[in-house]
């Protein structure tokens, strides 16, 4: 068995490893810090290929498919994220392109070329990470936001698809809470909410995924706020998640 993960040096996708490890999985692990890569592989008990990999460059994105499309990977992680905080007309606009690439791009084109070899197998899962933030406008976080909401709606209907063509590959997508890692070191951000363990994040995602879970939900908090907010008219939780983000960074 065979799983790869982008995004794997740090936070939810570093402990996703470590799960799948546990479970007797061999790991392809991918990220642009080779050392934390290279780290995390002489950690786990099972055999681990280490691919250093720039997800915004859509040409390394392609590199990494093309060294690994000959081998049986039977769950791909889609875990690589970015996120960027602040007023849409004042965050820099290379780096939200970047983020988008990463976000959106990297994680279609790797579903796209991975799903097909999945469904000729007859076997196979795929994992998307996007985030409770999917569910939601996000004022100050609007790109982000918008680019996870993409991630959770793609999953949605390939898993239809899948669901209709009878086929036993199965699509998830795990959009948790706030989830102490240095994405928010990243993205400059403080979260105003208590957030959950990475790796009860990570065991809870690979046990739904294994399942065909379509979606995966961390935690009670979550599952309560995707239930209530589903009643809030969308300009409504727009002016709320305003008063949230407002208390990041310093601007409250």
């Amino acid at each position: 068995m065979r799983a790869l993960v982008t995004g794997a040096s740090s936070g939810i996708g570093r402990e996703i490893a470590k799960v799948l490890a546990e479970r007797g999985y061999d790991l392809i692990l991918t990220a642009r810090r080779a050392d934390r890569l290279r780290e995390l592989a002489d950690e786990l008990p099972v055999k681990v290929e280490v691919i250093p990999a720039d997800l915004t460059d859509r040409a390394q994105v392609k590199a990494l498919w093309e060294q690994v499309k000959d081998q049986d990977i039977d769950i791909l992680v889609n875990n690589a994220g970015r996120g960027l905080f602040g007023p849409f007309d004042e965050t820099d606009l290379n780096t939200e392109l970047e983020m988008l690439e990463v976000n959106i791009v990297a994680l279609h084109t790797l579903t796209k070329l991975f799903l097909p070899k999945m469904k000729a197998r007859g076997r196979g899962h795929i994992l998307n990470v996007a985030s409770s933030a999917a569910f939601l406008p996000g004022p100050l976080l609007s790109s982000y936001y918008a680019s996870k909401a993409y991630v959770l709606r793609l999953s949605e209907a390939v898993a239809e698809e899948l669901r209709r063509a009878k086929s036993k590959v199965t699509i998830s997508v795990l959009c948790p809470g706030p989830v102490p890692t240095e994405f928010d070191q990243v993205a400059d951000v403080r979260f105003s909410i208590p957030g959950m363990d990475s790796t009860s994040v990570a065991r809870l995602a690979v046990a739904g995924t294994l399942r065909g879970q379509l979606l995966i939900l961390p935690g009670v908090r979550m599952k309560a706020v995707h239930f209530f907010q589903r009643f809030v008219p969308d300009p409504v939780l727009a002016r709320l998640c305003w008063r949230v983000q407002r208390r990041k960074s310093g601007l409250d």
